[in-house]
């Protein structure tokens, strides 16, 4: 696997995506194309399992991308059957840089009833006690994700139904979870309590989806019929849908940076385009930082709509000042360390034309470690702009997220060490303004901005209150915004 660029380094990362359908032929057909729209949750790997009356359950995992493993006739021809679920995965949990294939999902099981199996989207914030548990009473684990956890606990329950020993285990873990499974007739969803991670539910012909986003959805052509609810299983087979509540009701706290950056543009969250939202972000942060400038430049591709909106509202002309090159990704040839050094540029160009002798305003989605922020400014200044004015769609993200995002210890995140105006000469440009919390809040829809009594999502990356406390994390030693307080 080669290593990650340094562009995307610097970005935080959503760690997989799921899919399933059944009653639908050639299921692991459609399992492809789903996961294709949802490889921007994951581009480390992918896996997908099928079910077929005389060949029984079949799997294949791949390290890579889906339209490199999962698009020739006879790896698909390794998967028949008319039910199915799939994975792709960037690891949160599981071995990093030396990857692992026994780590891709999904995990498949055989059971006194029979087999299953089982992909999840999130992080299981008490793996580590659980796992421990259970490899004192006997328990062989063959990977090292958390997401095991969850099979080795259905193993042990003694309910008579693969949806029972699920709902059972699933009450045993705590964090996000969005967890797509089958049996040989069953596609099973369900969400965690909070809601943290998104989960759908789509109709194709007389056949049932399960997707991540609905963007997996519009792909195969099927329609959108629900978002799963906060706590909420469904089991789908050739008949319809069930659902079960099987936790104990509590309040939703949907992640609110699947707004900002995770989701794809074109998905719905919550009846919400994520693209107009992201448009939202951008006026209100125009009305919260306005700058005199000449020119509203995105920082690619994730700034886009969020620039979009900031030009609509401040009336400053929105432009391409910075070019994304689309042919540069993982599997690049292996950098000289010249070819290094070049850093973002290898991904990233300056439309010198444009900003020679501009004041221009840059719009990005987050600051994570700020190596990204001062190159980009680097290039524009270098390209002949007069200023650099960075505007960021996100409040300062100063806490890790230890519910199903890959996030930087909290040392190496900038704003966990330095102040907005120290970012800002830290970075050495002209400004420097995030979104605030309450005006994030306001472009979701919250009118009155965040409720600091009872906040609508997960914001735990700005405001470090954990709606889970991270039970593995506080035993190695992290301390939450409270303790540290």
């Amino acid at each position: 696997m080669p290593p990650a660029h340094p562009f995307d380094d610097d970005k935080l990362k959503e760690e997989c995506g799921v899919f399933g359908v059944v009653g639908v032929a050639d299921a692991a057909n459609f399992v492809a194309l789903g996961l294709h729209a949802l490889q921007h949750r994951g581009q480390e790997a992918g896996g997908i399992v099928t079910h077929d009356p005389e060949t029984g359950f079949n799997q294949q995992r791949r390290f890579g991308l889906v339209r490199d493993n999962f698009t020739a006739s006879e790896m698909m021809a390794r998967l028949p059957g008319d039910i199915g679920i799939g994975h792709v995965r960037y690891s949160t949990a599981g071995s990093k840089g030396g990857a692992a294939i026994r780590d891709v999902q999904p995990f498949f099981g055989e059971f006194a009833m029979g087999g299953a199996a089982i992909a999840h989207n999130g992080n299981i914030t008490n793996a580590l006690s659980l796992r421990k548990e259970l490899i004192e009473r006997g328990s062989i684990f063959q990977s090292m994700s958390d997401s095991e956890c969850i099979v080795h606990l259905m193993a042990r329950s003694m309910g008579r139904t693969i949806p029972d020993r699920m709902e059972e285990a699933l009450r045993k873990v705590e964090g996000a979870f969005s967890v797509v499974a089958m049996t040989r007739t069953k596609l099973i969803g369900c969400r965690d309590p909070l809601g943290v991670r998104p989960l759908v539910l789509g109709k194709l012909g007389d056949g049932w989806v399960l997707a991540s986003e609905t963007c997996a959805l519009d792909i195969i052509g099927a329609e959108f019929i629900r978002e799963i609810k906060a706590g909420e299983m469904v089991v789908a087979t050739k008949n319809g849908v069930e659902s079960h509540f099987p936790f104990r009701p509590t309040k939703s706290r949907f992640c609110i940076f699947e707004h900002v950056y995770f989701s794809r543009p074109d998905s719905q969250l919550g009846g919400r385009s994520v693209y107009e939202t992201r448009e939202n972000i951008g006026r209100e942060l125009a009305k919260e930082a306005p700058v005199e400038a000449d020119l509203v430049c995105p920082v690619p591709d994730s700034g886009t709509p969020a620039a979009i909106g900031y030009s609509l509202q401040s009336g400053i002309p929105y432009a391409m000042g910075i070019i994304r090159n689309n042919y540069m990704g993982r599997t690049f040839i292996e950098p000289t360390e010249q070819i290094r050094n070049m850093g973002v540029r290898l991904k990233l160009n300056v439309n010198r034309a444009l900003v020679k002798g501009k004041r221009v305003i840059l719009v990005d989605d987050s600051v994570v470690r700020g190596t990204t922020s001062r190159k980009i400014k680097e290039m524009i200044l270098d390209a002949g702009a007069a200023e650099v004015h960075f505007r960021i769609a996100s409040p300062p993200t100063a806490w890790p997220c230890f519910y199903g995002v890959d996030t930087p210890h909290r040392e190496k995140l900038l704003a966990a060490t330095m102040s907005e105006a120290e970012m800002q000469t830290h970075l050495a440009v002209d400004s420097l303004k995030f979104i605030s919390l309450d005006g994030l809040y306001r472009a979701v829809g919250e009118a009155n901005g965040r409720d600091s009594a009872s906040p609508a999502y997960c914001d735990a990356c700005f405001s470090g209150e954990y709606p889970v406390a991270p039970s593995d994390m506080i035993e190695k030693g992290f301390r939450a915004k409270e303790a540290a307080e």
